[in-house]
Parts: structure tokens; sequence; C-alpha cells
């Protein structure tokens, strides 16, 4: 299941063997580079080599791939720009970074879009072929950028990427459409002269992606060295830049996105359950990589159901649950949506099931490819009647592993529908996993009916969880009828009877609040009173970590509070939050959380800070806001 992990131990304390003898070499502890360009360029590509690369060299990281929705937006245009960000450092890394040491920029487009994201004085990378008037009308300049002083202060190396990439596969066979697509690896063989890494690492990621395609992978290969060896020659790239491999980290590692995780997730959590693990799902943007990973793992036992709709998708889930397998589904909002019935289906039978919704800008089909928050009123109210589901949310990509896990083991356990709530920022992002031993992963223990239980009726119930006991078409004895219509008490037969239906309602909501008893209680970081108490749930939390952490190192009265578990929330919130002077809840929505919070925290006054522009928090707006409310300057 686990492809190449990094051993972190092997590069510690050990010298770089690709230092450069004729460039002044200055070691940073952190660095953020950004790639762009059109669609179709590589950006994500080179992105994750580079990342792929540095996790080798023992660097923590953490990546944001950033891409229109458009499958081919028109070339050079800022519609098209396609970009992929990565922080890299010395220390542990908690985001992509707010703004890039080092731009990329294959064509105008992708230099306009992209300069309010790059530092003063930053490298600043350009294809210099693609540098004319014609590219310059389509990125809406009027003046040539390169000549009207906008870019007075930044280090501009003006590369001929186009034409030396070119150059360099002339004699190989290539054809000349795809010899000019190997273009982002000459700049990525520049990056690897800049940041002294070591080239083989690269080599070896070409290698395995073009492993069917050999011609493509040799001359990638050779147009990465000639961008390397380009670089050596420029006189703006004679200092190069060291960061030295994350100490005190050992283990297996590998770097991992956020559907990635959640997959292994799912996987992990029907070992440890010892049931099959059915998927049935519906292709949509940026779910589909669940699906596609576990479609590839039969040899795991996993069976995966490409259905015609999301409608189809989940019913299939639904039935494979009944039949006795650990059954998922995974969408995004409008997904969610359509399967609203089907979870409360899922509900009424009490059967176990693990949605995934990977949430992106809204409402319709908004922005496909841009995160938020916006899903999580959906999650706990958006279905007909009074239809409890457990709403929890990860907030890493590695830790889309941890909560997918969860989720299976929530819904086996207590025979309930688990919604897992990630987002397009988690999905496609990535950072070092240190890969679990499965033998210290908690058991997952169903509460399966042996054959010819004499005591054995459909809704009868523990009576701690309140789960009620899951049989199987099939086992002796234990033929049971279950459906959509209410349910009587115990012997599961329908029942339109007013007290039955009543003593059913709250038997659902009681099972789901007892499982505040099985949720870890809510944990801070920083002291646990003070002047302000940062709130934020799911994948928030690396800009917010940091932000706080950066403020409590000036001598802030400042803690944070990160949610993963929705409903139930932990029980110790309240009195979490009834500890600090005032309380700021962040979020990539208009308030949806803090409104759910008031709603069951009415007495505690919250402020409120909120984004809706498809793009996480950055940390210096963050702090701003937090500076406000500590200065008493914010209106909420």
């Amino acid at each position: 299941m686990i492809e190449k992990p990094y051993n972190f131990a092997r590069y510690i304390s050990k010298p770089n063997k690709m230092a450069k003898k004729n460039a002044n070499v200055i070691e940073v502890d952190e660095v953020v580079v950004k790639f762009a360009g059109d669609s179709g360029d590589g950006m994500q590509l080179s992105g994750s080599q580079f990342s792929d690369t540095s996790a080798f060299a023992g660097n923590d990281l953490s990546t944001f791939p950033d891409y229109p929705s458009e499958i081919r937006a028109p070339q050079g245009t800022l519609a098209g720009v396609s970009g992929f960000q990565v922080q890299i450092g010395h220390k542990v890394v908690q985001t992509p970074g707010d703004y890039a040491d080092v731009l990329v920029a294959l064509n105008p487009a992708a230099l306009k879009a992209n300069m309010k994201w790059v530092k003063p004085g930053a490298t600043i990378i350009i294809d210099i072929d693609n540098f004319d008037n014609k590219f310059y009308k389509k990125a809406g300049y009027i003046e040539d950028p390169l000549g009207d002083g906008s870019l007075t202060g930044y280090n501009v190396v003006k590369a001929p990427i186009t034409q030396m990439s070119k150059a360099s596969v002339r004699d190989i066979g290539l054809d000349s459409k795809s010899a000019e697509r190997t273009r982002n690896q000459f700049a990525l063989g520049i990056l690897y002269w800049l940041f002294n890494k070591d080239i083989k690492f690269g080599e070896e990621f070409l290698a395995e992606k073009f492993k069917t395609k050999p011609l493509l992978a040799k001359a990638n290969k050779i147009v990465l060295k000639a961008g390397y060896n380009y670089a050596e020659t420029v006189e703006a790239l004679n200092t190069t830049y060291q960061i030295n491999p994350l100490k005190n980290r050992k283990g297996r590692f590998r770097n991992i996105s956020g559907n990635l995780a959640t997959a292994y997730g799912l996987m992990a959590a029907s070992e440890k359950a010892n049931k099959k693990l059915f998927l049935g799902s519906y292709p949509i943007t940026p779910a589909t990589e669940i699906l596609q990973e576990l479609s590839k793992r039969k040899d795991l036992g996993v069976k995966a159901f490409q259905a015609e709709d999301e409608i189809a998708g989940i019913n299939s889930a639904i039935g494979a649950s009944f039949a006795g397998a650990f059954a998922a589904t995974s969408t995004s909002g409008p997904g969610l949506a359509l399967k609203s019935e089907a979870i409360g289906l899922a509900v009424m039978t009490e059967l176990p099931l693990v949605i995934v919704d990977v949430q992106r800008a809204g409402p319709a089909t908004g922005m496909p490819t841009k995160p938020e928050q916006s899903d999580l009123m959906q999650a706990v109210y958006g279905r007909n009647g009074e239809s409890p589901c457990v709403v929890i949310a990860a907030s890493s990509p590695a830790n889309c592993f941890d909560y997918a896990f969860m989720a299976g083991k929530l819904a086996l356990e207590h025979m309930v529908p688990v919604i897992l709530l990630t987002d397009g920022y988690l999905a496609n992002g990535s950072e070092l996993w240190n890969v679990p031993d499965m033998k210290n992963l908690p058991d997952i223990n169903p509460p399966v009916v042996s054959d010819n239980d004499i005591d054995f009726h459909p809704y009868r119930r523990n009576e701690n969880t309140l789960a009620r006991y899951w049989a199987v078409p099939g086992q002796a004895g234990l033929r049971h009828r279950i459906g959509g219509l209410e349910k009587e008490n115990i012997t599961g037969v329908v029942s339109n009877g007013p007290l039955n239906h009543e003593r059913m309602i709250k038997l659902r909501e009681e099972k789901v609040q007892r499982i505040a008893e099985y949720i870890p209680e809510l944990e801070l970081f920083g002291e646990d009173t003070g002047d302000l108490l940062v709130v934020g749930w799911g994948g928030t939390h690396g800009a917010l970590v940091s932000a706080v952490e950066g403020l409590q190192d000036d001598g802030k009265k400042i803690s944070l509070a990160q949610f993963n578990y929705i409903k139930p929330l932990p029980k110790n919130t309240r009195k979490v939050l009834s500890n600090f002077k005032h309380i700021v809840v962040c979020e990539i929505n208009l308030g949806q959380f803090a409104n759910y919070l008031r709603s069951q925290l009415p007495d505690i006054h919250m402020y409120q800070f909120n984004k809706i522009q498809g793009l996480p928090f950055m940390i210096f707006e963050l702090k701003e806001k937090f500076n406000q409310i500590l200065e008493g300057s914010s209106n909420g």
C-alpha cells in the first residue's frame, strides 16, 4: 500500500553532496517556491517532483496546487494559469507559505497572476522565449513588464528555456511539440542548482513517471540536466541556498496528498475491522482521486464501483453495508446535496456508512478547483426530517488518513453514517506523512451478531452506545427487514405510531450524542486561559497554528482550539471556551461553524473572521485580525 517511504535518519547530519564549489552557499531555514505557467506546462508535475526531492533530502514540506477548473483555458491568458506552491524547511512546516521566495513564470500571464504573492527581492525565473508582444497582449499587459520598472528590486533570471529545451533533445527523435513540453524540466533543473538538490532524485521521479514511455523519460532527464548546467553559467544565480534536513524526526515518511491519505485511511479501517471495503462513487472534482486510488486496490480486497451518478453511488454503498461490507462513498458539495435522501435512508436503517465530502467553492458548480469550508451546515443538517449523522473534519493532508480511519471506526462500531469533511486545499495539497504501523492502530469491533442469536431483534441496542446490532443476509435465523419507513423500537417492523416515532427520533439523536464519550476531548495549542482563543476547524489548522505561534512568541496571551469533531462536539467544549476573554472563529465561509457553536453555546460571545475567495488563509492576515481584537479595535 505504501510506496517509497523516506527515512530521515539517513540524511541527518550528513553533508549535501551537491554543494557547489563555485557558488556562495547560504543556509536558510525555509523557502517558498511557486511554479506557474499554462495548464499543460507541467507545473503540477514539476512541483511534485521538487517536493519529492526535498523530502528525500530530509526537508519538511507543505504544498498547494492551484489550477483552473477549465480543461484547457486559452493559452497565455490569466484564466489558464496553473500554479503549484511548496514550502520546504529545516523546521516543521505547517503551510505552503504566504509569499514566494522564488517564482518560476513560464509566460507573462503566470507572472502577472502571481506577482502579488511574491516577496520583495525574490528571484523570478522567466522563460524569455514567451515574453513578447503577443503574450503580453493575452495577459492584459499594456507595457512590457520587463522594461516598465515593475520588476525593479527583484532578481530576474531571463532564461531562453524553450529554445534550450528543444535544442537539448534535438537529436533523440522527439517531435517538436513533445520537445517543447519538456521545458518545465529545464526550469526545474535551475531550481535543483539554486537549492543544492541532488538531481538523481529528479531523474528517478521521471523514470517512474514515464516508465511506459522511455523516450519521454530520456528527453526529460536530458532537459533537467541542461537546466542544471545552464544555472551554473548564470551570474544572477551565483548564490545558492541550502535547506538542511529537519533534525530529531525519525521514521518512515512519504509525501502524501489528502485524497491519497483518505483512501489509505479507509483501507486501514477495513483491515482493522476485518471487513471488505466497498466504495460506491461518482467522479467529481476535487474528490475523484479517492475513487481512482481505491479502484487500483483489488489486491487488498477493495471493491470500487464507479456509478452512473451520485445517487446510485451512495445507494450501492448502502446495499453493500446491508450485505456486511465496510461501505463508503466519496463526493464534493454538489454530490453531497444529491446524496441527501439516501443519507437519510442510512440514518433510518442505522447502517454504518462513511460519506467523504471534499469541499469546494460553491454554490452550484461554483469554482470546482478552489477550496472552501461551505458544506458544514449541509453536513450537519442537510437532510429531510430529524436525520442525525456524525460529522468530523480532517485538518491536514496527512491526517486525512487518521480521520478517514476514525470515520470508519465510529461508523462501524456505532452503526451510524459518518460524514468526513476535507476540502480541496487538503485533498490536492501534500505534506510528509509518518507511515504508521498497522499493529499500532486501534482495533475496530463492529457489533456483529453471531448465527442463530436467539435474542436478535434488528433494533435491539447496546445499552452503552445505543448502536443496534448488525446481522447480514444469509445468517441462519436472523432474517429481518429494513427500509425507509419508520421502525418500531426493538422489532423493526413498520410503525406509524406517534409515540414510537418520537422515541426513535430521540434514540437516533442520543446515539450520535453519546459518541462524545468515545472521541478525544478538545485540546489547546497554548495555555488554557488567556486574552484570545482562536477557534478553527478542518483545513485551516496550518495557517491558524502558525499565526498563533507567532503571536505567542511576541508575548501575546493567545491560544488555538482546532475542532476535528463537529457533531457531536467534544464534551469539554464549553469549559475550554469559557476560560478566555475573547473568542474568534476563523473559517473559509460566511460563519457556519460560528453559528453552529452559537446554537450549542448561546451564552458565549464570539467574533468571526471569514474569507471566501477560493484561497486558504494567509498567516499575515490572521495575525492582523488577532492583533485588532487584542488591541480592542475589532468590531467582530
